[in-house]
C-alpha cells in the first residue's frame, strides 16, 4: 500500500500513466496528431491571452505550454470536440485579426491564430472533427411523426 502510494506520489508507476491515458480515453496525443500548432487562447477564468501549443487528436483538442510533447507531457487542458456545437471566425466579436471561437452548450472559447490561412485550417480541422465525433442519431431514436400516437 505504501509502496503504491509512493509510486503514485512520485509519478513513477505505470498505473499513474494508465490513469492519465484513461483520463484522455487512451488518446496518445504525442503520436500522429491530426493537427498541431501554436494558438493564442483566452483564459477560462482570468481573461488574459496566452500562447499555447495545440494538438487535435481523436476528437480531442489538447493544449500545452511547450511544443515538444511526449507520453509524459501533461496537457494544460482538453476539449472533447463532441461537446462542441460550432467553430467559426470571431474577428468581429473580439476585434482581433485571425480570431475564431469554439462553442459548447456551456461556454464559448476564443483563440487567435498566427495567420488567416492557419485560422481557416484550424476551423476546418476542428469542424471535421466535430462532425466525425458528434453522437449520431440511431434509427431507434428517430421519431416517426406521421405515425406518432398521442
Amino acid at each position: 500500500m505504501i509502496a503504491s502510494f509512493w509510486r503514485y506520489a512520485t509519478g513513477s508507476s505505470t498505473s499513474t500513466q494508465q490513469t492519465e491515458e484513461t483520463q484522455y480515453d487512451g488518446t496518445q496525443f504525442w503520436v500522429n496528431p491530426e493537427r498541431t500548432g501554436w494558438l493564442t487562447k483566452q483564459g477560462e477564468y482570468i481573461k488574459t491571452w496566452r500562447r499555447r501549443w495545440f494538438v487535435l487528436k481523436q476528437g480531442k483538442l489538447f493544449w500545452f505550454k511547450e511544443s515538444i510533447i511526449n507520453r509524459t507531457s501533461n496537457p494544460r487542458g482538453v476539449i472533447p470536440v463532441s461537446s462542441c456545437l460550432t467553430v467559426k471566425g470571431a474577428e468581429d466579436v473580439l476585434n482581433k485579426q485571425f480570431a475564431f471561437e469554439l462553442s459548447t452548450n456551456a461556454e464559448t472559447m476564443y483563440f487567435i491564430a498566427d495567420s488567416e490561412k492557419e485560422k481557416e485550417e484550424w476551423i476546418n480541422s476542428i469542424g471535421r472533427s466535430i462532425v466525425q465525433h458528434s453522437r449520431s442519431v440511431t434509427d431507434s431514436e428517430v421519431v416517426d411523426y406521421d405515425n406518432f400516437k398521442r
